[in-house]
């Protein structure tokens, strides 16, 4: 007999929300105020949300510490496994130079410098977010342009403005991946609403960060670049993850941002150059300043090179590959080769080839936790009990196709086999507590999903009525902001925008998205970021001074999606937009 969840275990309402919200309380209060180390507090939040279903909720301890158990292990993998084997790859091209590479040729491209802020922190870090995320693409892009003249807290600022709209789709489409797994909603529908709400956005944010960097004037004067990086990438965002998925969003949009830039500026040029004078080593880019008229000299050929970019092409074609469903399906061991390729329209390759499903993804039921926790009225309309099915489809896994990607290029790269695998060690135990991390991230949210605690949050949210699409919206910014991730915020109220869009008969794919591009928005002010600016450009001591430079910005861009999304609950011709 499935244990059945209370919402009003206190039998208070407020009483009762009050405790719910403890866990979340405890998390964000030792980000936010004890300045703990994220993982300690990740910790600590599970301890309380351990406590909360325990003592509060009566949820059986078998059933508590299963729920944990299967958030830590799906933690780890997908979402480890991607993290891990992408930094691999990051590891790699560090260590051969290839970003140094890229950064001279980008410098090449673009000598204005409201044309390399665009470029660079703008096109280039939603590539760098797309296969990494984590804060990389804040620490590359403020590096790059403090190399290239800017000062330290403009290269923080607009770095920080710059990594929002692609962050939903961040580190091969992590955010949305795990959002799918902690609502039970379709991962393919979460990505189709999210791409049809960040592309407005990216197409403003190329504008946004000229006008922040030198005001409407010198926005006018680059504002085809603007517009050419900003509509290539909404448009390829819109594409890409309507019609493929979350997992290479950024890296195909931002490939085609950098590419329409290069391309226009072969045959367009800025009338007057703005350019920042490259500091000499050891002296403060606070002395660099802006100069007008100078001449730009030629564009470098070498951007049309493949040497920079190789193992991200390899990695694009390694994650293409891998996300197609026909694919998928194979590996996993539901087709056979010939299905796959005859599905695809290719030549017959392997005829009946079928791969053992058993051994390829193997699934496991969690012991105490599968079936053995239901949702109860007013939360579903009828006693369903809860699943908890772990499958390690490790052969199609998107993290494996990132680490065949990473061999493949590291081989190309002249890196040995030794080599190869002296670097994913010290990758391993460089990204340990981020692994940490996530795995007690997701068993947080886990807990408080299975308990109940949740949906005590949703039903208390639902009183803000028809307002709730843009308060829901920042309430996904205000969990960015605190946690320092899309992936974190969405795992903490993702489950908790469901409910609370079913209560009102809203779309609960519209909310759950929400939640995720709201949250972009407020990855710019949160601890983590700042303090990755900050250090990237060696300002430190500086962080309140970088956040007083970007919370308006946060704010404003929020709201305008919070507007965004109530047009979508509401204005009928923004209405057709959301997903069904």
């Amino acid at each position: 007999m499935p244990w059945s969840q209370t919402y009003d275990p206190l039998n208070n309402p407020v009483l009762s929300t009050v405790v719910a919200s403890l866990p979340v309380l405890v998390l964000l209060g030792c980000i936010a105020f004890a300045h703990m180390r994220i993982w300690i507090s990740a910790l600590l939040g599970l301890g309380a949300a351990l406590a909360v279903a325990f003592f509060a909720f009566r949820m059986p301890a078998a059933a508590a510490l299963g729920s944990a158990g299967y958030g830590a292990a799906y933690g780890l993998f997908p979402i480890g496994w991607i993290v891990l084997n992408v930094m691999f790859l990051h590891a790699l091209t560090v260590r051969c130079g290839r970003f140094e590479a890229l950064r001279g040729t980008l410098a090449a491209m673009a000598p204005d410098a409201r044309v390399q802020v665009i470029l660079i922190a703008f096109s280039f870090g939603a590539f760098i977010e797309g296969v990494a995320g984590f804060g990389t693409p804040v620490a590359i892009t403020a590096a790059m342009l403090m190399q290239l003249g800017f000062k330290p807290l403009q290269a923080s600022g607009l770095s920080l403005i710059a990594n929002t709209a692609p962050v939903a789709f961040g580190a091969v489409g992590i955010p949305i991946i795990t959002l799918a797994q902690v609502t039970g909603l379709d991962v393919l529908k979460l990505s189709q609403m999210a791409g049809r709400q960040l592309p407005f956005f990216s197409l403003l944010v190329p504008f946004w960060i000229v006008w922040a960097m030198c005001g409407w004037r010198g926005m006018l004067g680059v504002w085809p670049v603007a517009l050419v990086a900003g509509a290539s990438f909404g448009l390829v965002q819109f594409l890409v993850s309507n019609f493929h998925g979350p997992w290479l969003v950024d890296a195909a949009a931002a490939t085609a941002s950098i590419a329409a830039v290069m391309a226009l500026l072969r045959v367009w040029r800025p009338r007057e150059l703005v350019t920042y004078s490259k500091p000499a080593r050891g002296v403060g880019a606070e002395e660099g300043g802006a100069n007008e008229g100078v001449d730009s000299g030629k564009l470098s050929g070498s951007a049309a090179r493949p040497g920079p970019w190789l193992p991200w092409i390899v990695l694009s074609l390694f994650l293409f590959t891998w996300g197609v469903p026909q694919m998928k399906d194979w590996l996993d061991g539901r087709k056979t080769l010939g299905t796959m390729t005859a599905e695809l329209r290719l030549p017959s390759i392997g005829g009946d080839l079928k791969l053992p499903g058993a051994i390829t993804s193997p699934s496991f039921t969690t012991p105490g936790l599968h079936l053995q926790v239901a949702r109860t009225p007013p939360v579903v309309k009828q006693v369903s009990p809860e699943k908890a099915e772990f499958r390690l489809n490790w052969l199609s896994a998107t993290g494996t196709a990132i680490l065949l990607a990473a061999v493949v290029g590291g081989f190309l790269m002249g890196f040995s086999a030794r080599e190869l695998a002296r670097v994913y060690w010290d990758t391993l135990l460089k990204v340990r507590g981020s692994l940490l991390t996530i795995a007690a991230m997701l068993a947080l949210g886990n807990v408080t999903k299975y308990s109940g605690a949740d949906a005590t949050l949703g039903l208390a949210l639902a009183g803000t009525g028809s307002l709730y699409p843009f308060f829901g919206t920042l309430l996904g910014w205000l969990g960015v902001a605190l946690t320092g991730s899309d992936t974190a915020s969405n795992v903490l109220f993702g489950s908790l925008q469901r409910i609370t869009a079913e209560q009102l008969g809203l779309s609960p794919v519209l909310m759950c998205a929400a939640n995720s591009t709201g949250g972009v928005m407020g990855k710019m002010i949160d601890a983590q970021s700042i303090v990755v600016a900050s250090i990237a450009t060696g300002y430190h001591g500086k962080e309140g001074t970088i956040l007083r430079y970007v919370f308006f910005h946060s704010l404003a861009l929020a709201a305008l999606v919070g507007l965004l999304v109530y047009g979508q609950a509401y204005w009928p011709w923004l209405k057709e937009m959301v997903v069904k």
